[in-house]
């Protein structure tokens, strides 16, 4: 043992040693040790704000972000030009749903490191929270000093900074999440009026549902060789250059097209179904060697048995639409049709989803898929729901078919479960309702006939 550690009579060393300790096994997710470790070194130097800071960050993974503001506000009172506590503290009150006081933190850690990418992108997505898309989505560019380096040939494509295009090439690339794709390729077919040519490359599950997609001139996998190309941008920067707001996001009434032969299929293999055929996705991909997303991922999933109240509800057909791992949380229920065989690319998955009548999901890539087909969702949302579904509402801009049932308690989903559950059962009625309306009605003109 450290000779500063074991000495009594040093509690600042002490508390200095396991301040960066705690900071370490924060940065392993090893967030309950961490708390232990980080609790000690305050309760041995009450001034140690670096150990309030990291004590701070554990809290905020916990998400127990009432705990967390306090051990932010603790170190900013001994140091108040600590910028990464301004910067934390913000992101917890964003978390808590309160983006205009997150701004105002931000803006304090931009004050004191302006160049700071993280603090950065934090203070963007606050202000995509709170709905200020112009502001927001130009802030947001600091994300690509974070990510890891593009491949050498794309590097020495220069970025498209929004003015025609003059008959030149524009290559349209993704950043590596299916959601973000599915979400800002409704922009792709808007680059048609810039006067050029338009590559988009996507990943390859994403590859034959997106070659249906307007105003594309080529779609090619990541994995294949670009043709000569111009000038190139991210998916994801695209609503900047269209200088998006609230009031002017696009085809939020659905822009992608499913095969539809192969939904038909779907609809046949059914018969003539009496009750409603109901989708269900209940987890995101873990993504365990990326740290923000795995966590990110532990809060937007959930375990198939916290579906019971869903699956207790008479006269539904459920369908899984789970893909890997978590796909198996489901064999032992037998209400539900397991299809995760069939589904070996996102353009197997459209034909589903075309044929069903409502698809229940986490926040993950399933959820933007069944909007941008316009077919009805009901998103179950963490406490910290993601930017992109704002704040206090439970619809979005993004997609008119979108229903959202959030956390009420950070890390339960007791209660979105249950409201979900109450208007599963009200909505399956009116349908049932609705279907036997119909078939009456059918047979009623066939009888005059």
């Amino acid at each position: 043992m450290d000779a500063a550690i074991a000495c009594p009579t040093n509690p600042g060393r002490v508390a200095a040693a396991l301040a960066n300790e705690g900071g370490a096994l924060n940065g392993a997710c090893r967030f309950e040790e961490a708390e232990a470790v980080l609790t000690r070194a305050v309760a041995l130097d009450p001034t140690a704000w670096g150990a309030w800071s990291n004590l701070g960050n554990t809290m905020v993974e916990q998400q127990r972000y009432d705990d967390a503001i306090a051990c932010f506000g603790r170190c900013l009172r001994i140091n108040a030009s600590h910028g990464p506590a301004w910067a934390n503290l913000g992101v917890a009150l964003t978390r808590r749903g309160e983006p205009a006081l997150a701004l105002r933190m931000l803006d304090q850690a931009v004050a004191l490191q302006p160049g700071n990418a993280a603090s950065r992108c934090n203070r963007a997505l606050a202000l995509l929270a709170a709905g200020d898309y112009p502001q927001g989505f130009a802030e947001y560019e600091w994300r690509l000093a974070l990510l890891a380096p593009l491949a050498p040939r794309l590097t020495r494509v220069p970025l498209w900074d929004g003015k025609p295009l003059e008959g030149r090439t524009l290559l349209v690339h993704g950043e590596g999440g299916f959601g973000d794709m599915l979400q800002f390729v409704r922009f792709v077919p808007l680059l048609r009026r810039f006067g050029g040519r338009v590559v988009l490359q996507v990943r390859r599950p994403l590859l034959s549902l997106l070659s249906r997609l307007d105003g594309i001139d080529l779609v090619l996998a990541e994995d294949e060789a670009l043709p000569p190309v111009d000038l190139r941008c991210s998916v994801l920067s695209l609503p900047l250059r269209f200088g998006t707001t609230l009031g002017t996001i696009p085809a939020a009434s659905g822009y992608l097209v499913p095969d539809e032969a192969r939904a038909q299929g779907w609809r046949q293999a059914w018969g003539d179904a009496r009750v409603p055929q109901v989708g269900l996705v209940w987890a995101g991909a873990p993504h365990p060697g990326v740290r923000d997303v795995a966590l990110a991922d532990r809060r937007r999933s959930l375990t198939f048995d916290r579906l019971a109240p869903l699956l207790a509800l008479p006269d539904i057909r459920f369908h899984s639409l789970q893909v890997g791992p978590a796909a198996d949380q489901a064999a032992s229920w037998p209400q539900v049709a397991d299809h995760a065989a069939d589904l070996r690319s996102f353009d197997d998955t459209a034909a589903l989803v075309a044929a069903l009548d409502l698809v229940i999901a986490v926040d993950t890539s399933t959820a933007h898929l069944a909007g941008a087909l316009g077919r009805p969702v009901w998103m179950l949302s963490r406490f910290d729901g993601c930017w992109r579904w704002l704040t206090g509402r439970d619809n979005t801009p993004w997609y008119d078919s979108m229903r959202l049932y959030r956390q009420t308690v950070a890390g339960d989903w007791t209660d979105p479960v249950a409201r979900l559950a109450t208007d599963l059962r009200n909505w399956s009625g009116r349908w049932t309702s609705e279907r036997r309306e119909a078939s009456l009605g059918s047979n009623k003109k066939r009888e005059d006939g």
